[in-house]
């Protein structure tokens, strides 16, 4: 409708070692545009920095942001650069909102892009796509969104054999980027 909603566990492991319960996998690329990405830790964190640097860097050299659309199809372009050359092992949900309205995208390491109405990414994908499917609407409020996202964290915390993370979620609008309460694994 007016927003684009994001939800990223905040657990970081190493093989079958949880190595931090907090870690926030939802970075602010602008004021006006969010960046979920899951993948290695070292290429995710050091995509991400790149290309949050790289969209500043415009900014400062002409004045103006990049569209969400053109924010993705740079980031696109970065992806698949890099595959040929040293590939980050990383899938992305890039969204936000500019002058053409809510937009969100799903990119892949492969360097592939989609606009997409919603997306879900790792194996949280596999018990979220058929709940999204279903119940997403075009014109939800942010009040079903949230309603929405929270089924599919009770449905990953339910069923995932690894199941009971904790999760961030926060939203983009016109007025731009807020952090909205964490739902919590013993709360879910």
């Amino acid at each position: 409708k007016d927003y684009v909603l994001l939800i990223a566990d905040r657990k970081v492991a190493y093989s079958v070692v949880a190595l931090k319960s907090d870690h926030d996998k939802i970075m602010h690329l602008d004021a006006s545009k969010l960046f979920a990405i899951a993948g290695e830790g070292g290429d995710a964190v050091q995509f991400s920095e790149y290309v949050q640097k790289n969209l500043h860097l415009y900014n400062l050299k002409t004045g103006l942001p990049l569209s969400t659309k053109a924010a993705a199809h740079f980031t696109r372009n970065e992806l698949a650069t890099a595959l040929r050359k040293g590939p980050f092992q990383v899938n992305a949900l890039l969204g936000g909102v500019d002058h053409s309205g809510p937009s969100l995208y799903h990119l892949d390491y492969l360097g592939t892009l989609h606009k997409v109405n919603f997306g879900a990414q790792g194996y949280g994908g596999y018990f979220c796509y058929s709940i999204l499917d279903r119940l997403w609407k075009p014109d939800m409020s942010l009040d079903e969104g949230v309603a929405l996202m929270n089924t599919c964290i009770k449905e990953i915390n339910s069923r995932f054999l690894v199941g009971g993370a904790d999760f961030t979620i926060k939203v983009v609008t016109a007025e731009g980027i807020r952090v909205l309460d964490p739902v919590l694994a013993s709360s879910a």
